[in-house]
């Protein structure tokens, strides 16, 4: 049965336009540096926030309208999937994303569980040969159920070491099976609540000796995906080991994994950690392992993991400038890890979710794109940073000074001179690319 026949097919008609059902600034076809804007983006549909969620929080039960709410167990999973793919037709998206408990309940053991994906897992290949959208990612669930409340590979627990174990294994066989350009691991209970009965070293060594695990079964089966981090600093743990992309940056060093792994990072996750979505990926950029995003928002008044669909034109703006200077995601792309909020409970409202969060990112590439060819931050940086380029600065750089020779220099100053920040005229000039471009100028 159709689950969005009410809805038409959302297609681009401009900023002009007052149709609620329509892209005012996500137009697919239209080229961006070269690429149209769906290559660039790579939009994905996360299944968990979509489909799955019933907008229930801790002081409230769920309030999700959804045509297919009266049905359940596998009947349910299997309405999802076609819920799913109408919807992904609507939006005309390229990519979606999944935990395996998403797409099939979990039995009363892991033999029915497989069970269940085996049966939900043909459906969704069968649908994918008459759809564009393909899978960016799937992951394993190995945070939800009582069996891990004191972690995964990284428990107390040996049995549920093993656990989550096999529930990566069969993800990983799902993944191929599915022809999944990338594989995510989010650590949603990889951390302590207290250090007071926490064996921090041998948690962190068999988290190492895990993701070694998840790489070596990767090879054996051919399953070439690109393996993603998500870092999250806290909640539900005190806190957790994929901090943010410096320390797991530093984990992936430490147990020898930098060559397998690169990060999806998340801007709500980037906020908790008390840095901005920028700066995440910017640090990832700079050492070459930004590989994909989840686009969302957190609310800048609340201290949690909102999940905001997101709509801020400076954060999308900023956030693809980087990207572009990665120069793309390559197999990642930007997943809506959000979802709509509590009171915004109809069926519809997760059309004009998606419809507000692809806009907002079209914005955020065509101000950007235009701001990197016209090197309006790459002029103020490299004037910033001149003083390296000759004299004493280019022997620091080049690994000739030493402190002899810097002491000699310091010695023969009589003044230092500094030149101004410019913040204020920076974000003006900003301000003008993100008015400018999107009145068509």
């Amino acid at each position: 049965m159709p689950y969005f026949d009410n809805i038409p097919i959302i297609s681009y008609e401009g900023a002009g336009s007052n149709n609620p059902y329509s892209f005012k600034f996500y137009n697919p076809e239209e080229k961006v540096g070269g690429r149209t804007m769906e290559e660039y983006l790579r939009i994905g549909i996360a299944y968990w926030h979509t489909f799955t969620a019933d907008l229930s929080e801790p002081f409230g039960v769920g309030t999700a309208v959804r045509n297919w709410n009266h049905l359940d167990g596998m009947e349910l999973a299997k309405a999802r999937v076609e819920a799913a793919f109408e919807f992904f037709e609507k939006l005309g998206v390229p990519y979606f994303c999944f935990h395996d408990v998403d797409i099939a309940p979990e039995g009363d053991t892991l033999a029915e569980t497989n069970k269940n994906l085996d049966t939900i897992v043909p459906m969704i290949k069968d649908y994918m040969k008459d759809s564009k959208t393909k899978l960016l990612w799937n992951t394993a669930n190995n945070f939800t159920h009582p069996r891990f409340l004191h972690g995964a590979a990284s428990s107390n627990n040996a049995d549920v070491f093993a656990y989550a174990a096999a529930k990566v294994k069969k993800q990983l066989e799902v993944g191929k099976e599915l022809g999944g350009e990338n594989y995510v691991f989010w650590g949603g209970r990889e951390g302590y609540e207290t250090l007071l009965n926490t064996d921090m070293k041998i948690e962190l060594d068999n988290l190492g000796r895990f993701f070694h695990m998840a790489v070596d079964y990767a090879k054996e089966i051919g399953f070439d995906a690109q393996f993603l981090i998500e870092p999250k600093p806290k909640e539900p743990t005190t806190h957790q080991y994929d901090f943010d992309v410096a320390s797991g940056l530093a984990f992936l060093e430490k147990y020898d994994l930098t060559n397998h792994f690169k990060f999806n990072i998340e801007a709500n996750h980037a906020t908790l950690a008390g840095h901005t979505f920028e700066h995440e990926l910017h640090y990832a950029r700079v050492h070459g392992v930004l590989g994909s995003v989840d686009a969302n928002q957190g609310h800048p008044l609340l201290g949690w993991d909102t999940d905001e669909f997101p709509t801020d034109l400076y954060a999308t703006t900023l956030a693809m400038y980087e990207i572009i200077k990665n120069g793309g995601l390559g197999r990642g792309g930007l997943n809506f890890d959000a979802k709509v909020r509590r009171g915004s409970f109809e069926q519809e409202d997760l059309i004009h979710a998606h419809i507000a969060g692809m806009d907002s990112f079209a914005v955020g590439l065509k101000v950007a794109q235009q701001m990197y060819d016209d090197r309006v931050l790459e002029d103020i940086i490299s004037e910033r940073y001149s003083s390296y380029d000759s004299g004493i600065g280019k022997d620091i750089v080049d690994g000739k000074a030493d402190f002899h020779s810097l002491e000699d220099h310091a010695l023969s100053l009589k003044e230092i001179s500094h030149q101004s920040g410019r913040l204020e005229l920076i974000k003006s000039t900003m301000n003008q690319y993100l008015l400018r471009v999107n009145a068509g100028e």
